[in-house]
């Protein structure tokens, strides 16, 4: 099955008409004709099956057949992980959490971030891929850059915990991940966090975790965090 999306189909259309670039990916690239089936999702749980009525490449146009609801997961996992100073990898990881399972992402902004600078619509477009690719119909939620300060001093449901490399007695995040909780995530940048933000944070209730015996990059200690609250969740 492949996922196509659009954020403004509700259950109470019978119709609609993708816009000229997803109508041309359709009609040209797909090759999709009349009496085609397609299925849609708006990225809040729904998932649509639709018929195309006008196989136009400037303006498809569907009749929706079906719907149904998926209700979201007992849980909710935010992210929040500092930028890497490569951008490719960052992306990697925000396609890679999407498959797995996250439902919101901040990208961190700390005292030894080498980026500070972030292309939020181009990451908006790799989580929005790798969401039709994994045919998930929940599309996680990206925030703007936040402050490191500014992200801790925020409401967060459940349990917080922050992850680093400092020689604090911690636990395996596994062992403290407790099913259908909320949890609130911290991964540093390539530095780690500083010892004074550790503070911060543990002021802040969040609770120190261990992801491992071996030290992990940025973005593979957030897909790692990302696999166990999935894991603790699944079995």
């Amino acid at each position: 099955m492949q996922l196509f999306y659009n954020p403004d189909l509700t259950e109470e259309n019978e119709q609609f008409q993708f816009d000229r670039e997803e109508s041309k990916h359709i009609v040209k690239v797909l090759r999709k004709k009349e009496g085609d089936t397609l299925y849609i999702t708006n990225g809040k749980g729904y998932l649509f099956k639709a018929s195309i009525e006008v196989a136009d490449h400037n303006k498809c146009r569907v009749k929706v057949l079906d719907h149904q609801k998926k209700y979201p997961r007992r849980y909710r996992l935010h992210l929040a992980v500092a930028p890497t100073k490569n951008n490719n990898r960052y992306e990697w990881f925000l396609e890679k959490v999407t498959e797995i399972g996250v439902d919101e992402i901040t990208p961190l902004i700390c005292e030894r971030s080498e980026r500070t600078s972030i292309k939020t619509e181009r990451m908006e477009k790799v989580i929005l891929n790798a969401m039709k690719q994994s045919q998930r119909v929940y599309l996680p939620k990206l925030n703007e850059p936040t402050s490191f300060e500014e992200f801790i001093k925020n409401e967060h449901e459940g349990l917080r915990f922050i992850a680093h490399c400092e020689d604090d007695e911690k636990m395996d995040m596994k062992r403290r991940v407790a099913p259908d909780t909320n949890i609130t995530l911290l991964i540093g940048p390539e530095g780690d966090f500083t010892s004074t933000e550790i503070k911060k944070a543990y002021q802040e209730q969040f609770i120190p975790v261990s992801l491992g015996d071996s030290r992990l990059r940025t973005e593979t200690a957030a897909i790692v965090g990302c696999t166990t609250v999935t894991l603790a969740n699944t079995i």
